[in-house]
C-alpha cells in the first residue's frame, strides 16, 4: 500500500489532525461507548473496548473523556447507534469503504451518497468493493521499537501473519480474530503500540496519479468530516513522486 503512511503525514502537516481534533475525540468516544454498551464496561474483560480505549489513548484523548464515554454506556438514556458499512468508487475507480456509526440510517446514507457524488465518486451496493479487501488486525509500532528482524521475530512469536517495516515504523498484521491476543503478546515484548485496530487491508490496489490523489483526498476528507463516519479506507497505490508532489502543495 505504497503512500498510505505518507498520506497520514501529509494530512498531519496540513493541519488536518489539529483542525479535526475535537471531531476525532468525539468519534473515538462514540466507539468506546458502543463497545462498552455491547459488552462489559471493564476493558480487561471486553476486547473491543480494550482496543477502543487503546486507540483513544494513542490519539491523546484525555483519561476523563475516556471514563465519561464508558460511564455513558451504562446510562439508560444513552443513544442506540447502528454500525453500517458503505462501499463505493472514488476518482479513477479507486475502491472506498466507509464505516459509520449512526442513530439515523437515512440521514447518514443520504449524506454519504451526496458526498460521493460531489467528489466524483459513486456509492455502490454492499459488497460492491468489499471483495477487494481483507479484514485484518493491524498493530503499529514506531521505528525505534526495534530493527526489522527483531520486530519480525516478536511478531512471529506473538502469532502474527506478516510485518511491513520502513523508515516510518512497523505495521504488524494478523487475522481479525487474533488481534487481541497478538497485541497483548506484542506488548510484553515491544511495549505499548502506537495503534491497535481492525482494518480493511486492500487485496488489490488502484494506481493513482497526482490529479487522482488530489480528488481522492478531497473525497476522503469530506467523508471524514461527517460526524457519523468513523473510518474511511481506500485501496489506492501511489508512487513516492506523486506523494511528494501532494505534500508540496
Amino acid at each position: 500500500m505504497a503512500g498510505h503512511s505518507k498520506w497520514a503525514n501529509i494530512q498531519h502537516r496540513k493541519g488536518r489532525q489539529d483542525a479535526a481534533r475535537s471531531k476525532l475525540f468525539s468519534k473515538l468516544s462514540k466507539e468506546i461507548t458502543v463497545a462498552a454498551k455491547m459488552g462489559d464496561p471493564d476493558p480487561e474483560k471486553n476486547p473491543r473496548l480494550r482496543m477502543a480505549v487503546k486507540e483513544a489513548k494513542a490519539s491523546s484523548v484525555p483519561k476523563d473523556v475516556i471514563d465519561r464515554a464508558i460511564k455513558k454506556s451504562q446510562a439508560g438514556d444513552s443513544e442506540d447507534y447502528e454500525e453500517i458499512r458503505y462501499e463505493g468508487y472514488g476518482p479513477n475507480g479507486v475502491a472506498v469503504i466507509v464505516e459509520a456509526m449512526t442513530d439515523n440510517r437515512n440521514r447518514t446514507a443520504s449524506n454519504v451518497r451526496s458526498t460521493f457524488g460531489k467528489h466524483g465518486g459513486n456509492l455502490g451496493e454492499t459488497g460492491s468493493v468489499g471483495f477487494m479487501f481483507e479484514r485484518k488486525g493491524e498493530v503499529s509500532y514506531p521505528a525505534d521499537a526495534g530493527d526489522a528482524d527483531s520486530v519480525m521475530m516478536a511478531a512471529i512469536e506473538a502469532g502474527a501473519e506478516d510485518v511491513e517495516s520502513s523508515e516510518d515504523g512497523h505495521i504488524i498484521w494478523c487475522t481479525d480474530t487474533d488481534l487481541n491476543d497478538v497485541s497483548t503478546a506484542l506488548e510484553a515484548t515491544l511495549g505499548e503500540s502506537e495503534s491497535t485496530k481492525l482494518v480493511w487491508k486492500p487485496a488489490t490496489t488502484t494506481e493513482m496519479d497526482l490529479e487522482g490523489m488530489q480528488k481522492l483526498m478531497r473525497l476522503v476528507e469530506a467523508l471524514e468530516d461527517d460526524d457519523d463516519v468513523q473510518r474511511v479506507t481506500t485501496n489506492f497505490e501511489a508512487s513516492d513522486e506523486v506523494m511528494e508532489q501532494l505534500a508540496a502543495e
